[in-house]
């Protein structure tokens, strides 16, 4: 097979990961003062991700990092002309994780408060970062025959990206909940599922309304597919949801986000970047490429490490796999 398409395949592979992954420590930070009634139970939903949060953040930098060794070309008119979305994702991860380290560090309430609206904040910018970033992947730069934006950096600013930006917070408010209601138990588990049950009609119908649009501007017969398992995915992760199987709703939802990047992954290729102001002008994956033997050499790095990562990445998940509640919460000691 074309090295090219195989990493074509695996940085698409990575943002899955990373969508799939974060997409839920968004949420519960997104829903932090919502679910989080009281310190106790903030904590308490801080806990459910605090042993896998930073971990799954690697998957977006192996995202771009691949995308850097592997398309060069891609990586250059991307990241420089979408600029504007990445810095609100960087800074927005960076308070966030900031914010998680030091909301413990003084016993007072107003410090914890300044800090959780800190996760707030930084868990909605990167959601509509990424949102915007993909979108305006998917969906086209006006670059022109060089690959250099034309316009300003709000060029690219539409109708369409500014609906990529909602599906992915849209989403990640819906896993989040869903995640909390998998890793809680009493009032804030309960809490959960009544508002993924309430909201998730609703909060997905951006992702729903993006895919549509990618579809009919480049979609073939096999992504309508992968549009037909969102839908179901995702009605049945709700109908399972509201009878309390919050492990097989997560397990939906994960086919949610599946369906979805293959779709957009899908409906890009052939091209890494389309052209807004010339379909001549657009970005392929042939000729964004590196070389054979940069692909070759990465390819055997990625075959070594992969499973690595994966396996430890996945016993950190069950090791941290039991429900957590307030009556597991420990009195606040300052250092």
């Amino acid at each position: 097979m074309d090295l090219a398409l195989v990493w074509f395949l695996i940085i698409a592979f990575f943002w899955l990961g990373y969508l799939f992954l974060e997409g839920f420590d968004f949420g519960v930070g997104m829903l932090l003062p919502v679910l989080g009634r009281n310190e106790t139970e903030r904590r308490v939903m801080v806990n459910t991700i605090g042993p896998v949060w930073d971990g799954n953040e690697v998957w977006l930098i192996v995202a771009v990092g691949a995308t850097f060794a592997a398309f060069p070309g891609w990586y250059a008119t991307l990241l420089s002309a979408a600029y504007l979305p990445l810095l609100a994702v960087l800074v927005g991860l960076i308070g966030r994780g900031v914010a998680f380290e030091y909301r413990g560090k003084v016993d007072s309430v107003r410090w914890r408060r300044n800090w959780d609206r800190v996760i707030v904040v930084g868990s909605w910018l990167p959601a509509l970062g990424v949102g915007l970033l993909l979108s305006w992947n998917v969906l086209g730069l006006p670059i022109d025959v060089s690959g250099n934006r034309v316009g300003s950096a709000f060029a690219a600013l539409q109708w369409e990206t500014l609906l990529g930006a909602l599906a992915i917070v849209g989403f990640s408010l819906v896993h989040g909940a869903v995640f909390v209601a998998l890793k809680t138990e009493g009032e804030i588990r309960s809490r959960a599922r009544l508002l993924a049950l309430r909201i998730g009609p609703f909060a997905l119908l951006p992702l729903l309304g993006l895919l549509l649009t990618v579809q009919l501007r480049a979609g073939s017969t096999w992504t309508w597919v992968c549009i037909g398992v969102v839908v179901v995915a995702a009605l049945l992760s709700l109908m399972r949801l509201g009878i309390g199987r919050e492990g097989q709703a997560f397990a939906l939802m994960a086919l949610v986000i599946v369906g979805s990047v293959v779709a957009l992954f899908g409906a890009l290729y052939p091209d890494v970047v389309p052209s807004t102001l010339d379909p001549a002008f657009s970005l392929t994956i042939t000729e964004t490429a590196s070389s054979p033997y940069t692909l070759k050499v990465m390819t055997w790095v990625a075959g070594l490490g992969a499973p690595a990562v994966l396996v430890y990445q996945g016993w950190t998940y069950w090791v941290f796999r039991k429900r957590i509640g307030t009556g597991h919460i420990p009195p606040v000691r300052v250092p």
